[in-house]
């Protein structure tokens, strides 16, 4: 079954909403993107007006800013230490925006979101 955007079916009060129209492909979700520790894999997605859209499956590196010297690396990813998302990520080792991965450089936390944007930033957390 397609996932919706679309209004809840219900009121607040518990009563039914009335269809005013069909389903509509602009108001078709997406299943979320788990992305996880992996030789790099992605998914690419055409969006609206024929612009593509680059989803992270599996990484294996990231990029890391060091914020002392202002210059970036690429560091190879070991393993989750944290995650805002959800604690139960961590012991899955799936990777969104803010968690703490421990990489090769020490522990960095990911600034971009690598479900939207296809790619894996980050930026050194204190030692």
């Amino acid at each position: 079954m397609a996932i919706s955007q679309e209004r809840s079916l219900r009121k607040p009060t518990g009563g039914r909403y009335r269809d005013y129209r069909k389903k509509r492909l602009f108001n078709l979700g997406d299943n979320p993107t788990y992305t996880r520790i992996g030789e790099k894999k992605l998914k690419v997605k055409r969006e609206r007006s024929g612009s593509l859209k680059f989803t992270l499956l599996t990484a294996n590196k990231i990029n890391v800013i060091d914020p002392k010297t202002k210059k970036f690396k690429i560091a190879e990813i070991k393993t989750v230490v944290e995650s805002p998302a959800n604690r139960n990520f961590i012991r899955r080792n799936i990777i969104t925006k803010g968690t703490v991965i421990e990489t090769s450089m020490g522990k960095v936390k990911v600034t971009s979101r690598p479900g939207q944007e296809g790619n894996l930033n980050g930026i050194l957390v204190a030692q």
